[in-house]
C-alpha cells in the first residue's frame, strides 16, 4: 500500500507546532518574571532571583516578532576550541554544561582535556612604542596561553609558570592510592584561573549518635596563570545539604597551602602532600568540634552577641550601615530558623547560619567575566571568608565549655 503525504499540512502542522513551543516559552518566562524568580537587569539581560540558580544572569534572543528564541546562559566558564565548554564532571552540574563523565574517571590527561586545561603557558616581553620605535621593557614580561596566544597576565622577571599538568599531577597518586576519582575541574576568566578537585574516601559524620549530619571533604587546587596569584591547595569540608564550606584553624591543622610562581615552585609542591597527610587528623579534630557545638543549645541573643562580634556597628554608625547592619541580620535568622529546623536551635545550626549566609546570601560582586555564581564559588574556594568562619567558629566553641 502506498502511503501518500499533502506536504502543506504537514509543513502547517509543523509550523504550528513551533509556533506554539515558542508560545509556551514565552508565557512561562512571563509567569517566573510574574512570581518574582527572575528580574530584567538589561536590555534582554535577566538575574534568576531564586532556587539553585539564584545569583546567575542569562540572555534572553527575540526574533523579529519580539517572541524569545533562545534563552542563553552567562555561566562564566572558558570554551574549549571546539566550542564546548572548558569544564569537565564526574556528575552534571546545575547549568548542564561541560564534559560529564558518569562516575569520573582516575586519568589525569582525560580531565585535563575534557576540563579544558590542556594548555601550557609561557611568558613574551613587554613591549612598548617609543618615538615610533618599538621598545622592550627589561623587567617586565606578559603570561601567554601557547594554543591561543592569548594574554593572562603581566609578570616580573622572577615569574616562572606552572604548567597546569606540573602542578595538578601530584594529586594522581592520592587518586591511585585512595581509590578517588577526580571531581571536577574547570578554566575561568580565559584560562587566567584553572581549577581541579577530588574527593576524598571518608565521610566525616557530626554528632553520629544524634543529627548525624554528613560532611564530605575534598582537595581543591586552583592555578593562577595572571601573576597576581598563586598556586594553592586546599582541604576542605562541603555539606552537601546545603553545599556550603568551612575551614576553621582547628588546632594546628593546615587546611591550605600557597606558592607562588618561581623557579623552585615545583619542588616546593611537594610541600603540598603534608598538608594532604594532616587531613585525616584534621577533619577528625573538625568532627569533634562541630560534634560539641551539635550538643550545645543556644539562645537567639547569645546568637546575635556573636554576629555583633561579627560585624559590630559602632554606636555613631550612619543610618545606611544601620540598615545594612539589620538587613544582614534579618537574612542571618532567617538562614538561622531554616538549619533549626533540621538540627535544633544548637550552636551547630548558628554555625550553619552563618557559613550560609557567606556563602550563599551575602552581597558578592562578580567581575566583568563572572557571573555571581561563579564569583561565589570562587570566593568559597580562595576562602575569602574564612577569617570570619573562623572567628565564628571559635566563638560559638566557649559556648560548649560554659
Amino acid at each position: 500500500m502506498t502511503i501518500t503525504t499533502d506536504v502543506n499540512t504537514a509543513f502547517a502542522t509543523e509550523k504550528t507546532r513551533q509556533l506554539d513551543a515558542v508560545r509556551n516559552r514565552a508565557a512561562a518566562f512571563q509567569a517566573r518574571i510574574d512570581r518574582g524568580e527572575i528580574r530584567m537587569v538589561g536590555a534582554d539581560r535577566y538575574e534568576v532571583l531564586t532556587g539553585w540558580d539564584q545569583g546567575e544572569f542569562f540572555t534572553v534572543t527575540r526574533n523579529t516578532e519580539n517572541e524569545i528564541t533562545e534563552i542563553i546562559g552567562a555561566h562564566g566558564l572558558d570554551s574549549r576550541a571546539d566550542g564546548t565548554i572548558a569544564l569537565y564532571a564526574s556528575s552534571p552540574a546545575w547549568h548542564g554544561l561541560g564534559q560529564i563523565i558518569p562516575g569520573g574517571t582516575t586519568d589525569i590527561d582525560t580531565v585535563l582535556r575534557e576540563g579544558g586545561l590542556d594548555f601550557t603557558v609561557t611568558t613574551v616581553p613587554a613591549l612598548y612604542r617609543w618615538g615610533g620605535e618599538l621598545r622592550e621593557h627589561a623587567d617586565q614580561f606578559h603570561t601567554v596561553r601557547e594554543d591561543t596566544g592569548a594574554p593572562l597576565g603581566i609578570v616580573g622577571r622572577r615569574y616562572q609558570a606552572i604548567q597546569n599538568r606540573q602542578g595538578f599531577e601530584f594529586l594522581q597518586e592520592l587518586v591511585g592510592r585512595f581509590d578517588v576519582v577526580w571531581e571536577s575541574a574547570g578554566v575561568i576568566k580565559g584560562g587566567r584561573r584553572v581549577f581541579i578537585a577530588i574527593r576524598l574516601p571518608q565521610t566525616v559524620a557530626v554528632d553520629a549518635d544524634g543529627i548525624n549530619d554528613l560532611v564530605v571533604p575534598y582537595v581543591a587546587v586552583m592555578n593562577d596563570h595572571t601573576g597576581g596569584g598563586t598556586f594553592q591547595c586546599v582541604v576542605t569540608p562541603w555539606r552537601p545539604v546545603c553545599g556550603n564550606t568551612e575551614r576553621f584553624a582547628v588546632r594546628d591543622a593546615v587546611t591550605r597551602w600557597a606558592v607562588r610562581h618561581t623557579a623552585g615552585a615545583i619542588n616546593e609542591i611537594k610541600e603540598a602532600r603534608r598538608t594532604l597527610g594532616l587531613s585525616v587528623q584534621y577533619f577528625e579534630a573538625f568532627a569533634n568540634e562541630e560534634t560539641a557545638l551539635a550538643r550545645t543549645d543556644i539562645a537567639v541573643t547569645d546568637f546575635h552577641k556573636v554576629i555583633a562580634d561579627l560585624w559590630p556597628l559602632d554606636d555613631d554608625a550612619t543610618d545606611s550601615k544601620k540598615t545594612n547592619f539589620a538587613a544582614r541580620l534579618g537574612a542571618i535568622d532567617a538562614e538561622f530558623r531554616t538549619e533549626a529546623e533540621r538540627v535544633g536551635r544548637t550552636a551547630y545550626a548558628a554555625e550553619r547560619a552563618i557559613t550560609g549566609y557567606l556563602d550563599h546570601v551575602a552581597p558578592r560582586r562578580p567581575g566583568k567575566t563572572m557571573t555571581e555564581e561563579i564569583a561565589r564559588a570562587t570566593a568559597a574556594l580562595e576562602g575569602a571568608d574564612d577569617d570570619l568562619k573562623s572567628k565564628a567558629h571559635k566563638r560559638l566553641m566557649l559556648l560548649t565549655r560554659a
